[in-house]
């Protein structure tokens, strides 16, 4: 059957702006014993979810939203025992039992609290506790019956505790400024001592890291003999354990893969051990296509563990504390994210799925080959071939070196194009993060109605080994800018985008790239598209959260030393060179790029008439939770793409 054409742009999609606001949110999942636990965000509300075997899942949490709240969030929750342990309103901690019952709060409403671990003899919780720009990791009985306590400091950050089975040792990692967890932390061991009802850190080494070797995640195996980590000594985010009867490391994966990931957030893990302590599961990133590996830690050996081709990004890996089970959240370009577990470890392993006739029957999914399917983040009511598939692309940048990113061709069932489509280049936050080959709302949304659609992974992500993400190093505003306008003449070459209707979009770092493409290529970019975007690195250094205020020594230069870097790498400072059609997007209460950043240079398009919309949201931060922004959000887009963009 021969379709219709239609203008690109145009199109009817089965996406609304309306179903991209009612999508939920999945954060983290977690087991204990044989029931597992995740976080799904709903609008503004974080709530806790369990399922028990094969019984329906439920809600934990309804009253209480769960947040953490140390630099951009992460670390919400853990569970032990019966009970879970989240961080909720106040920057408190609270206790819950997952059979039932109301939360009540272990600690005082000071400060905030992020990454609970519990002891293995279930008496303490060890948290990372942020107060008056002080970090530190702190203690407290699981009771709450005691005041919290400062049981580790002296660096500027924390995260990622972790207990040895026995209690007698905990690891942390540390690092300080102006380093970034990805540039340079220390991997840090603490002996314990117990006397009376009290633990004390009764001595303390630094195990690995420096000021250039960034240590991620350490977790101690089930029989207590290995500490295992992730290091980038080698220029790649590499699997690595500490053999604490040895003292010796032994690097286990070598493959030019990450299999660890920039610390953003508190509570990142990208690996877990088997109960047995036999294995270690993993993720492999390469070239952001993830999958699932298994590394048998006596023969040395690795696998994929099957059953997960059909999913290309995975985060959270949690595996079961008394069988070779994992979850993990998982997604592809076509498939929003579910919460899944299956099997792993030797192929004759017995059916651990298998229901008895006295079960009850569940909700879930089981598929043939051991996938169980706990959650969707989505309806996944849109067949997978009506949405884009993303494809990894590459290009020679500007000085002839390689640059990265995934391509979204326009999508339908209903129409064909005529001409070529037009192009949005997206380039994603950070800087230092990276476009995975996950489910991209935004993606889908353009690109089944019609624009293709590019997410620019320029030099200074991460993903593609050290070195790739250094090149940004005093370079902020020159490969980003630069391998987006190289990734969109690219594709114009290539016959796959329009290039008198190339769009630039990003949002924070993205939006500084937006600004400051707008400023050095003026008239290349059809429009441009900036939410909460750095205009004024000045302020940026001055005037954000604790996390990243010395993030710009590292892309830019020390002050005062760098000033005329920053100024030349400022848009505001140079606004009367922007003369594109731009919308701006901005929340009134974000902390890390203040809504001043964009008031300032909407002042500059309002004082020289240049086309521009803007959009101030009230009670949002440094992103969109709320589903009538997020729906706002993308109709105003949408009409300010057809007015500048389709029609002009």
């Amino acid at each position: 059957m021969t379709l219709p054409s239609r203008q690109f742009g145009t199109w009817n999609s089965p996406l609304s702006p309306r179903a991209l606001a009612a999508s939920l949110r999945l954060d983290d999942v977690q087991w204990d014993g044989t029931t597992l636990v995740w976080l799904e965000g709903r609008g503004a509300q974080g709530v806790l979810v369990a399922q028990s075997g094969i019984n329906a899942p439920r809600d934990l949490t309804s009253d209480l939203s769960v947040r953490a709240r140390v630099g951009y969030g992460g670390g919400d929750f853990t569970a032990a025992g019966g009970q879970v342990y989240f961080a909720g309103p106040g920057g408190r901690l609270y206790r819950q039992a997952l059979d039932g019952g109301s939360a009540r709060a272990i600690t005082p409403a000071f400060g905030e609290a992020a990454a609970p671990r519990v002891s293995p003899d279930g008496r303490w919780l060890a948290f990372v506790h942020s107060y008056e720009r002080n970090d530190c990791l702190a203690l407290v009985d699981t009771d709450g019956q005691t005041w919290p306590r400062k049981f580790a400091d002296g660096a500027d950050f924390i995260m990622q505790p972790a207990w040895h089975p026995q209690g007698t040792h905990l690891a942390y990692i540390a690092w300080n400024r102006p380093q970034m967890p990805w540039d340079g932390t220390e991997l840090r061991l603490l002996t314990l001592d117990y006397d009376r009802d009290m633990v004390f850190a009764a001595a303390a080494e630094t195990l690995a890291g420096s000021e250039t070797v960034a240590i991620f995640q350490p977790e101690f195996s089930p029989d207590g003999r290995y500490l295992a980590y992730v290091s980038d000594q080698t220029g790649w985010n590499q699997l690595y354990v500490y053999d604490l009867q040895q003292q010796t490391h032994h690097q286990l994966t070598t493959d030019e893969a990450d299999h660890g990931a920039p610390a953003w957030v508190q509570g990142v893990r990208t690996y877990g051990w088997s109960a047995d302590s036999k294995y270690l599961v993993y993720i492999k990133n390469v070239q952001g296509f993830e999958s699932l590996w298994q590394y048998h830690v006596r023969s040395g050996t690795a696998s994929r563990v099957p059953g997960l081709d059909a999913y290309t990004n995975l985060a959270q890996v949690a595996v079961a504390p008394n069988e070779n089970m994992v979850a993990v959240i998982a997604a592809s370009t076509r498939i929003s994210p579910r919460i899944v577990s299956l099997p792993f470890g030797e192929p004759d392993l017995p059916a651990h799925l298998a229901a008895t006739p006295a079960d009850p029957p569940t909700i879930a999914v089981i598929l043939d080959e051991g996938e169980r399917i706990h959650r969707r983040a989505g309806t996944e009511t849109i067949p997978p071939e009506q949405l884009a598939e993303g494809q990894p692309v590459s290009w020679r940048g500007h000085d002839g070196e390689t640059a990265y990113g995934l391509y979204y061709p326009p999508t339908s069932q209903q129409f064909t194009g005529i001409g070529t489509p037009p192009l949005i280049v997206h380039v994603h936050g950070g800087p230092t993060s990276q476009a995975r080959a996950g489910y991209s709302p935004m993606a889908q949304f353009f690109a089944t109605r019609g624009y293709a659609f590019l997410m620019v992974n320029y030099r200074g992500s991460t993903g593609y080994g050290k070195a790739y993400m250094d090149k940004l190093r005093g370079c902020w505003g020159v490969y980003d800018v630069e391998d987006s306008a190289t990734g969109a003449a690219y594709l114009a070459n290539e016959g796959l985008a329009d290039p008198t209707r190339f769009v630039i979009m990003g949002g924070s770092a993205g939006g500084f790239t937006v600004l400051q493409s707008l400023v050095e290529k003026p008239g290349f970019y059809k429009a441009a598209i900036c939410a909460y975007g750095v205009s004024n690195q000045f302020a940026l250094a001055s005037d954000t959260h604790k996390f990243e205020e010395r993030y710009t020594d590292s892309l830019l230069g020390p002050l005062p030393e760098a000033a005329d870097l920053y100024r030349a790498r400022s848009p505001i400072f140079h606004a009367n060179k922007i003369t594109d059609p731009i919308a701006v997007f901005q929340g009134e209460d974000d902390q890390v790029v203040p809504r001043n950043q964009s008031d300032s240079i909407v002042e500059s398009l309002r004082a020289r008439n240049v086309p521009h919309v803007y959009h101030v949201y009230a009670g949002e931060g440094h992103g969109w939770r709320k589903p009538e922004t997020i729906e706002h959000f993308y109709n105003a887009v949408l009409a300010f793409l057809k007015q500048y963009v389709l029609y002009a």
